[in-house]
């Protein structure tokens, strides 16, 4: 009888950790592609973007329950160009591993960051496409903000850990730090790292939020902070979604603000998308960007949506910025001083 007893305790303990062990695995992507024509006063483009809605992409992401209310996951996804195919793939939008549990949640790898977040969540378009904002980088790449590991506000940062807090009713947050993974005996030790922190309130129908962010540039002798800050809000009334955000990049004696207004709209099988935006560079004069793009999606189920956009441009005569299109293939039409430029857009997205 004994020995019958520790039977049944070892197979309901080998059950029990089987259940406590389960996990999954999912694969998932986007492929979006669209028929793009592209003109500035200079010349004109046309051709094929990979992204005009969302960016195309590919990913695999999978969980286990460790039990006792703990979880690890890992999340790695590549983009795709599916334009032209592509030369080469790599996890470059997001490698990570976490620990999750009621504590929150620990991420470690390659990620976006918290002051990105807000730029997409308030642009109708998501910062993808003809009609996005362009709001990352509004000091420049690591060509102008030299020293930093994707420039001076960067969307993604690798070699970082995250913490991200729990839910707490509507209150959300995340914090960032980034290793520059440079030796200690350079003047500029923290040279290429970073660490941002946003914060948050979602519940029904209102969501905003605010987010900080420092890079480290400059060279191994002399260190340039880059501090980049945002501001955002939305507020769903159902027949219309208005949304604003501010946004303000700083570093190296220069300084670029960005201002959005815009909304979405629900219209038929799908939704009407406009926005209104302005970045003005401070530390020049008559150098502003004003930006208008009005777009629409239609549904043809829940994964498949057919869209088309168009924005216009208008550069100050010291300003020459142009459409951020995602193509490996695709280019922006040359852009001088002063120019206005047009850009239409066509398109189907399928996720899966």
């Amino acid at each position: 009888m004994k020995k019958t007893f520790l039977a049944i305790a070892a197979l309901l303990a080998t059950a029990g950790a089987s259940a406590q062990s389960t996990s999954s695995v999912t694969l998932f992507g986007v492929a979006d592609v669209s028929i793009a024509h592209l003109k500035s006063d200079t010349n004109k483009l046309t051709g094929m973007s990979s992204g005009g809605l969302s960016s195309s992409r590919l990913g695999f992401r999978g969980i286990e329950d460790l039990g006792g209310g703990l979880k690890a996951g890992f999340w790695f996804e590549g983009g795709i160009p599916v334009d032209n195919g592509g030369s080469g793939f790599k996890f470059d939008r997001r490698s990570t591993v976490s620990l999750m549990g009621g504590f929150g949640e620990v991420r470690l790898g390659r990620d976006k960051t918290p002051a990105y977040l807000n730029i997409e969540t308030f642009d109708p378009f998501g910062d993808v496409g003809v009609g996005a904002v362009s709001g990352s980088n509004l000091i420049g790449g690591s060509s102008v903000a030299v020293g930093t590991p994707e420039g001076s506000g960067h969307k993604r940062v690798s070699n970082s850990v995250n913490y991200i807090l729990p839910k707490m009713g509507g209150f959300f947050g995340q914090v960032q730090y980034g290793f520059g993974e440079k030796p200690d005996g350079i003047a500029n030790d923290r040279l290429a790292s970073s660490a941002a922190l946003r914060l948050g309130y979602a519940n029904g129908p209102l969501n905003v939020a605010a987010a900080y962010g420092v890079t480290r540039g400059g060279t191994d002798a002399r260190g340039v902070d880059y501090k980049a800050w945002n501001l955002g809000a939305s507020y769903n009334f159902g027949m219309v979604k208005p949304m604003a955000q501010f946004a303000t990049e700083r570093g190296n004696h220069l300084r670029v603000d960005m201002y959005l207004v815009g909304a979405t709209v629900p219209l038929g099988a799908g939704e009407l998308r406009a926005a209104y935006s302005q970045i003005s560079t401070k530390h020049a004069s008559d150098a502003d960007t004003q930006r208008f793009a009005i777009g629409y999606g239609y549904n043809l189920s829940k994964r498949t949506q057919l869209y088309a956009a168009i924005a216009h441009i208008k550069n100050d005569d010291k300003a020459k910025r142009g459409f951020g299109v995602s193509s490996s293939s695709l280019v922006n039409p040359t852009v001088a001083n002063g120019d206005s430029a047009t850009g239409y857009e066509f398109g189907v997205r399928h996720s899966f």
